[in-house]
Formats: structure tokens, sequence, C-alpha cells
């Protein structure tokens, strides 16, 4: 009986998800098929469509799970509505999980993500309630920019490195941004 716990099925799917990473390091996309993904992995294509309609269900199931587990990194301030700004978990758990950052970026993700959330109230508070849409975009833009370049470097850096740099880029914004 193939119910949703059972461990073969969890198993089928942790190969299938552990080769289409695989694959997604040397090909885009459009290069991998459903055939590849079963061949590498010894599976039947049944086993693969018996767990995602095509390719893309598969991606999204990675982007998913991804974002679902750096949730739990922030679980107790998401329940509570506090932003502690720590940033420090979040390049702690960049460096634990490259390949699947590395992948979510790959697969174009980086547009309309839930990695990094903005506090729209601390901004219009610090930004005199003007412009923060362009504020964040700002934010956001900056902020992923430097986490690709650290994945593509290998996260030489340490963690507390990034941290460091994020600190240093919002140190006195308030003051440059208060009106005259």
């Amino acid at each position: 009986m193939n119910t949703p716990n059972n461990k073969r099925r969890r198993e089928s799917i942790e190969k299938i998800e552990r080769v289409f990473v695989e694959l997604l390091q040397s090909r885009e996309l459009e290069q991998i098929s459903i055939s590849d993904i079963c061949k590498k992995a010894k599976l039947n294509r049944s086993t693969f469509y018996a767990n995602y309609a095509d390719i893309y269900e598969l991606a999204d199931s990675i982007r998913d799970r991804l974002e679902n587990n750096l949730s739990e990194l922030y679980k107790s301030e998401i329940a509570t509505g506090f932003d502690s700004h720590d940033y420090l978990k979040l390049f702690q758990h960049i460096r634990d999980h490259q390949i699947f950052y590395k992948t979510y970026f790959k697969l174009g993700y980086d547009d309309n993500y839930k990695i990094i959330t903005y506090d729209t109230a601390l901004a219009s508070q610090h930004f005199q309630n003007r412009f923060v849409e362009y504020h964040m975009e700002f934010f956001k833009s900056g902020i992923t920019k430097i986490i690709k370049m650290w994945l593509q470097n290998g996260c030489v850096e340490t963690p507390e490195e990034m941290f460091g740099i994020i600190q240093s880029e919002y140190r006195g914004r308030k003051e440059f941004f208060s009106e005259k």
C-alpha cells in the first residue's frame, strides 16, 4: 500500500530530490528530464509520477521544503510577531544547506521568495513612512545578491562575517535618511 508516510515512498522521494538537486548543479532545469532523474535514481517513471505531476512540481516541493525549514528557525518570532533582525541564523542556515540555496536561486525563486521578511513597521519608522516599498526592494535585492555571491564563492566567509556586512550596511541609516 502506498500510503503518504510509508518508508519506501519517503526513500523514493528523497532519491528523486537528491538526484534532481545534483543534476541542477551542472544543468539548467530545461535540460533535465524525468527519464534522467529516474535512471540516475534507479527508479521507475511510475514512481516519479506517483509523487510529482512533473519536474516543476518537484522544483516547487524543494522550494517549499527549504522555505518551511527556514521558517522553523524563526518560528517563535513569527508566532509572537517579534523580529529580532537576527540574520546570523539565516547565514548559518545557508552555510549548512548550501546546495539547497544554490538550487533555490538557480530555479529563479529570488523574485518571489519567502526567505527574507521585511519589518514594514520598523521600516516606516526609520524612513518616516516615506518610500518604504523602495527601501524594502533595495534591501531584498541587496541581501539576495550578497547571499548569491557568498554561495558562489563557496561560503568562505563565516556567517558572523556575513552578518557583520549586513549590519555595517544598515548602521546609521536613520541619520542618512532623516529630513534636514
